[in-house]
């Protein structure tokens, strides 16, 4: 597959790879833009059985590094919900063969929630401001994380939004982030095979692309700290914003 391609295309494959490595240790949304690209190299049903594995490689770098910023009763808290929205996706993914479609989806669900927060930071509605305690909020972001992950690996907007509304510091964002896409990614990767997402090619071509990947989860280790909280909220909606209108237009 790699020897298929342009050596341009190589060279913007190789950024992707470092980018995710950098969305998962240090600017999470980062994810968002490198699953819109990938979708405009490789046909966009494809492309997440292509990502995925690279996402896991990042994964298991920023749980061991982030291991003690963890909020466990936030990740406790979704996981029924997130399992059924994970469920949701695959039945969209074995129906649906088009992939405009679930860009488009996904690009929607992304400018939605990013506008509901913006509502929230902007005007400070008295129900927007109770909105992340409430059972309601859970049950939707959990349902809605699950199924933008099994349809697009697309759930980092999701889950910033909703990690942004609990206010989290930024390392436990960071670290709760981690282990809740660590959990979710693997639990999709027999889902993906039976699906034909995950190929021995495939797994070939995510071989290729696992010191880039490794380059970028070093990178957004040193430039987390380097962010004040606040720059690292507006940053991760901005980025979120970018990655759900590419959705829309690509």
């Amino acid at each position: 597959m790699m020897f298929d391609l342009s050596w341009t295309t190589i060279l913007i494959v190789f950024l992707c790879a470092i980018l995710i490595g950098v969305s998962k240790t240090g600017l999470p949304t980062l994810g968002i833009l490198v699953v819109a690209t990938m979708a405009t190299i490789f046909p966009a049903r494809e492309s997440i059985g292509i990502v995925l594995p690279m996402l896991i490689t990042a994964d298991i770098i920023a749980v061991s590094y982030y291991r003690r910023s963890i909020n466990w009763k936030t990740l406790f808290s979704m996981i029924p919900w997130v399992l059924g929205g994970i469920l949701a996706g695959y039945v969209l993914l074995y129906t649906i063969v088009e992939s405009r479609p679930i860009e488009i989806i996904l690009g929607v669900i992304v400018l939605t929630l990013i506008t509901v927060q913006f509502i929230r930071e902007r005007w400070g509605a008295k129900w927007l401001d109770n909105m992340p305690k409430s059972k309601a909020f859970i049950v939707v972001m959990g349902t809605l994380a699950g199924f933008t992950t099994m349809i697009g690996n697309a759930a980092g907007p999701i889950m910033a939004v909703f990690l942004i509304a609990l206010a989290l510091p930024k390392k436990e964002f960071i670290g709760t982030g981690a282990w809740f896409f660590l959990s979710v990614n693997l639990i999709k990767v027999p889902m993906y095979l039976q699906l034909g997402l995950i190929t021995g090619e495939t797994l070939t071509f995510n071989a290729w692309l696992i010191v880039p990947i490794l380059v970028g989860t070093f990178l957004g280790i040193k430039f987390l700290p380097l962010i004040p909280q606040k720059h690292f909220n507006i940053i991760i909606l901005i980025l979120a914003a970018i990655g759900g209108i590419r959705l829309l237009i690509a």
